[in-house]
């Protein structure tokens, strides 16, 4: 068994103390957001980990990249009947995670899911290289295929078809929106005395409040 006791790192880049930091936590966002979009040492700053709850009750997650993000939230793309997809269906609450460990940050989100309207799913589908459209279309996402085989074929057979025309976007492909009513963003700091800022929606107002690390 590998011994990891020794893994680990000093953080010391950075601190996040209530007299420097945004009321609206949105504003905080897109401010660390900006830091690792800049940051040459963040290759995708709006890769994010989404957690939803199974039937069975256990959570699971997966990286998706974030598209947008508004006052009222963060948007994301996917296929309504993949796993993830149905466990929204089922229970619309769901946890984002950030991670940017060359800056020593990540931000904890927790949200209420819900479908963006048709035609932001339809915009942002059409924005999209064809070839990346024609990987929606074809991929039964989470659904069990009998090999790699069967979907090259079907991706031949759509370039065929809509070759000289637009590519439809599946009904069953499109947004969801993350309206959080938690968000915690994490500094780490020396001798694990990280910080944590959380803000937590009560009524129509966003409550600050420290945690101990």
């Amino acid at each position: 068994m590998e011994n990891l006791h020794d893994k680990r790192k000093v953080y010391e880049k950075s601190q996040l103390i209530e007299s420097e930091i945004k009321q609206n936590p949105i504003e905080q966002f897109r401010d660390w957001f900006l830091d690792a979009s800049e940051s040459p040492e963040v290759s995708e700053a709006n890769a994010m980990a989404v957690s939803t709850v199974e039937e069975d009750g256990c959570p699971r997650t997966r990286m998706v990249l974030l598209k947008a993000y508004t006052h009222e939230g963060f948007i994301f793309y996917t296929n309504y009947d993949s796993k993830k997809g149905r466990a929204i269906e089922n229970n619309h609450k769901a946890c984002l995670h950030f991670f940017w460990p060359n800056l020593e940050r990540q931000i904890i989100i927790k949200a209420n899911l819900e479908k963006v309207a048709e035609n932001l799913s339809d915009g942002y589908f059409h924005s999209r290289p064809k070839g990346s459209q024609l990987g929606a279309v074809v991929s039964p996402q989470s659904q069990e295929i009998p090999n790699r085989e069967f979907l090259e074929e079907k991706l031949k057979e759509l370039e065929k078809q809509y070759e000289n025309s637009e590519v439809p976007r599946p009904a069953n492909w499109g947004g969801y929106l993350a309206r959080p009513y938690e968000i915690e963003f994490w500094q780490g700091r020396p001798n694990r005395l990280h910080d944590r800022i959380i803000y937590t929606l009560e009524d129509l107002d966003w409550k600050v409040s420290r945690l101990a690390p």
